[in-house]
């Protein structure tokens, strides 16, 4: 008996909440509307409070109260993980009202909703680069935020997700590296320059990334497996390269987890080249 007491107080309770909400929609005080979205916002009832700020913000467009709902619409939209609309919120905000009393938080939170909705290194990361250009401006509008250090943080961390799409990408042009024609009009050739070029592009763009050695690395192993594929005339030229290579190597990395693999690769160059073999 008692069971079905307690489930009929919770099932009355959920009715008159559920009543109150549809009050708050169906009233046209709009002074009520926005307490009631505060006082939902304040609760994490985010969808609600977001239903009630979407009519809101264009009711109240030009009252001292429409700034605030349209700071909290985006928040409410943020604290329910729709990051883009989140975002698309903060900018309308920010572009409203650039000297308003939350549009450091707005620019901030822009920057770090583009952020947290940026896809796995495989994918496209045209969301990347954006996320990266709004917390740069944030940065740049507010250089002594308490927030500038987890912003430059977001940052490096975008950065170092663009560094391992080009990794990913240069390991696929080396790990399919020569391919030989199979029909009267196919030729013989191979991927490791395009693996080259891809990786130094990356060390170029990043210079102080912490994949640096995977990619120097990669330079070499190219370099070298390119030579060994070379046709007689071109491979002492490119063997040379190689050795080059490796010394730029050695010398940015004199400890490194790739010495011993480094070292042969010296020594297997080392025989294509005439002045060490003579």
């Amino acid at each position: 008996m008692k069971k079905y007491i307690i489930i009929a107080l919770v099932s009355g309770t959920a009715l008159t909440s559920c009543g109150e909400y549809n009050k708050v929609l169906k009233s046209t005080d709009y002074e009520y509307k926005y307490e009631a979205a505060k006082s939902y916002f304040g609760k994490g009832q985010n969808t609600k409070a977001a239903t009630i700020l979407e009519e809101l913000i264009t009711i109240m467009k030009g009252t001292d109260k429409a700034e605030e709902s349209l700071y909290m619409l985006g928040m409410t939209y943020y604290n329910q993980g729709d990051f883009i609309t989140a975002s698309h919120y903060f900018t309308t905000y920010y572009n409203t009202y650039p000297r308003g009393v939350y549009t450091e938080q707005a620019r901030y939170f822009s920057g770090r909703a583009l952020f947290l909705d940026t896809p796995e290194p495989r994918l496209d990361q045209s969301s990347t680069y954006k996320a990266i250009q709004e917390l740069q401006m944030f940065m740049e509008y507010f250089p002594t935020s308490s927030r500038r250090q987890d912003a430059q943080q977001m940052i490096f961390d975008l950065q170092d997700k663009l560094v391992m799409k080009d990794y990913l990408a240069a390991k696929l042009y080396y790990d399919l590296g020569s391919y030989t024609g199979n029909s009267t009009y196919s030729t013989t050739g191979n991927n490791y320059l395009s693996c080259i070029v891809t990786a130094q592009n990356a060390l170029k763009d990043y210079p102080y990334t912490k994949m640096r050695e995977d990619l120097s690395i990669l330079v070499l192993r190219a370099k070298h497996d390119m030579a060994k594929a070379s046709v007689e005339e071109k491979k002492e030229e490119r063997m040379r390269e190689t050795i080059d290579e490796y010394y730029s190597f050695k010398n940015e990395f004199p400890d490194s987890k790739y010495t011993k693999e480094v070292d042969n690769i010296y020594k297997d160059a080392h025989k294509y080249v005439k002045e060490f073999n003579e």
